[in-house]
């Protein structure tokens, strides 16, 4: 599978003979098989005609639309996805413990995320970065205290602050840069990750719409406007370990020079020129593709890309088990709720059940259980095997 950027105004995407092709405004054209395409991103003013956008609709092929200095502007993407029941479940959480835990799980995990970063380049650039380092520390240790939201995230903003300061100290000295800055960014450091925190954004996004979640319903980030804010959520603790890691990685190993940047005289802003988009991007498609050993709960080795996906995965069945579970079978189910939410399901079947139905609960954790209810309920046998 392939993906396809497109940074070259006036350039025209079509479709023929089951193929996707760009023509540039000089006339050469290039080719590619439409079964291959995995998403299309255009950066800037490049058009594309009815046909190809029909059939993207048709194959499922996502396409994202930037600014040509990486602003996010949105996607073009079929409905198919869609899963309401689903949605529903999503949004009840909003204001709830689940919300306090997940958005405690993020940033515990991007703290950690950028002291890894902070260590690999303070070795490698034989600079102390101590004080920033302990700050993560500190901010770390308090998150699973936090008691609400905002506490958490002025802990999270704390960390960001001494995070970027110990960045700016292991930078090479030409890109030196003093916090964080955007819209628009002022230095080529924040140009690169802005673009690379946009480019993130949207796998995020477009892992989270397939499985049938809504990307502006977040539970860590508050309901901004036009914001999706669980792609924010969900993004937080991959920042540092794919975009700032590339950043940090290609300035330090002289891949970007001064010259690939413009400083925009008549607007404010730092922006990167189309060679350094292009050097840039291939550089951060090999880090979405890089198989590594990240996530805990597989034994094996997956891409940044996969990765991502396998998150999204984890959050839908989540958010899915605190319904009750979810369907494994077509009359089985699976769940892992708390004890509380255990006694309300006891409580509440009952009303459900008619004379003709048999439904059997088994719990699996600790000492176990069997719950019978309906027709031909017994008392059973308090040893549980589960095979």
């Amino acid at each position: 599978m392939s993906l396809l950027f497109i940074n070259e105004n006036k350039a025209t995407i079509g479709v023929e003979a089951n193929r996707c092709f760009v023509k540039y405004s000089d006339g050469m054209k290039k080719m590619v098989p439409i079964e291959t395409l995995e998403g299309i991103t255009i950066l800037g003013h490049a058009q594309m005609t009815t046909q190809c956008v029909q059939e993207c609709l048709k194959r499922g092929i996502p396409v994202s639309y930037f600014s040509k200095g990486g602003s996010y502007f949105g996607r073009l993407q079929s409905t198919g996805h869609i899963n309401a029941e689903r949605q529903r479940m999503q949004c009840a959480l909003y204001e709830s413990e689940f919300a306090l835990q997940l958005a405690q799980n993020i940033i515990s995990a991007k703290l950690k995320n950028q002291a890894v970063v902070l260590r690999r380049y303070e070795k490698s650039r034989n600079i102390p970065v101590g004080e920033s380092l302990k700050m993560l520390h500190i901010c770390r240790e308090k998150i699973p205290h936090c008691q609400n939201i905002p506490e958490l995230m002025g802990y999270e903003g704390q960390g960001a602050k001494a995070y970027f300061d110990g960045l700016s100290m292991l930078v090479e000295p030409d890109f030196r840069f003093h916090g964080r800055n955007k819209r628009p960014p002022c230095d080529e450091f924040n140009s690169m990750i802005s673009l690379g925190y946009s480019v993130l954004m949207n796998e995020v996004y477009g892992k989270i719409e397939a499985k049938g979640l809504n990307p502006y319903f977040g539970f860590l980030h508050r309901d901004r406007e036009r914001h999706p804010t669980l792609a924010s959520d969900m993004m937080e603790e991959w920042r540092a370990v794919i975009v700032d890691a590339t950043v940090m990685g290609m300035i330090n190993g002289h891949e970007m020079k001064k010259g690939d940047f413009i400083l925009d005289a008549e607007e404010p802003g730092c922006f990167l020129t189309r060679d350094g988009i292009r050097t840039y991007l291939s550089k951060l498609e090999k880090k979405f593709q890089t198989e590594v050993r990240y996530l805990g709960y597989v034994d094996y080795a997956v891409s940044f890309r996969r990765g991502i996906a396998l998150q999204a995965d984890l959050l839908v069945k989540a958010i899915e088990a605190l319904g009750y579970g979810f369907r494994i079978q077509k009359s089985a189910f699976e769940a892992l709720i708390t004890k509380k939410k255990y006694k309300e399901l006891l409580e509440r079947l009952p009303a459900y059940v008619s004379q003709e139905d048999s439904i059997r609960v088994y719990k699996i954790i600790g000492k176990g259980q069997v719950v019978s209810f309906g027709k031909k309920a017994e008392k059973e046998d308090e040893d549980i095997i589960v095979i």
